[in-house]
């Protein structure tokens, strides 16, 4: 099988918001963006010399309207099939994220006032329910799905045969993306040191490069010795009580992809 090229497909600003498209044996989309965006992707996948009625699957990262908000219309236009973790199937089937959301800092809570990131997307079923570790060569990629809970309880990111990791919301750049190249959290995560424990097993498969939902490829050093500050800080918020899951018991310790699947 040929090896898998990741390319970018900005939704929003530059890089504010990403989708991305793989390209190996057949074509893979990843994520589908806001609500009203399936045009957009429609069309910067056909610029990209891709037939859209040739994806072979649409990979939604996890239940957050900015990545999900788009697929069943994703869906039917291109008409490929849609894969999602098992765990955020309810955000899917209902088109609400859950809720409330839990800001990670002070852009999160700035967004969390945004009306439009507390819209109903169009519902959808998966086609594929994610459960654990998945390949994706069946759908002519040489890359596999990986569960990566934490920022969402289905959230999951691909690793390709070339070591690229579409990692979703695991980590991005900061200030959604408005500095590339620093690695930041997300605006929000439903168990902080359950996502951070994610990322770092996916940073021991020694990805190459991290293509994020915000902003542009990390460099996977730099984000190992952000990972390393993030854990103190967050040991530190946990030791004093401040440290906000979305489920109490979600401590986030021991609890990385390999345990949860």
């Amino acid at each position: 099988m040929s090896h898998t090229k990741v390319i970018p497909i900005p939704v929003l600003g530059r890089h504010a918001v990403n989708a991305y498209l793989l390209l190996g044996r057949r074509p893979v989309i990843v994520d589908a963006g806001t609500p009203g965006s399936a045009r957009k992707i429609y069309d910067q996948v056909a610029a990209h010399g891709v037939d859209p009625a040739d994806i072979a699957l649409i990979v939604i990262t996890h239940g957050h309207i900015d990545h999900f908000g788009s697929a069943a219309e994703l869906q039917r236009l291109t008409g490929a099939p849609v894969a999602g973790h098992i765990a955020d199937l309810d955000p899917f089937r209902t088109g609400r994220v859950r809720e409330p959301y839990l800001p990670t800092g002070p852009m999160g809570r700035l967004m969390n006032r945004n009306k439009n990131l507390h819209v109903q997307a169009e519902p959808l079923e998966p086609d594929v329910l994610v459960r654990g570790e998945t390949s994706l060569g069946d759908f002519g990629i040489a890359a596999r799905i990986m569960p990566t809970p934490g920022h969402t309880a289905g959230s999951l990111s691909v690793i390709t045969d070339t070591g690229d990791l579409v990692a979703g919301d695991l980590v991005a750049n900061s200030f959604m993306g408005l500095i590339p190249g620093k690695p930041a959290n997300p605006p929000f995560h439903d168990d902080p040191l359950g996502n951070l424990a994610s990322l770092r097993e996916m940073l021991a498969l020694n990805p190459t490069r991290l293509h994020v939902g915000h902003g542009t490829a990390l460099d996977p050093d730099r984000v190992r010795r952000w990972a390393t500050r993030e854990q103190r800080r967050l040991a530190r918020l946990a030791a004093r009580g401040r440290l906000t899951t979305r489920d109490p018991a979600l401590t986030g310790l021991n609890q990385g992809p390999s345990s949860r699947r």
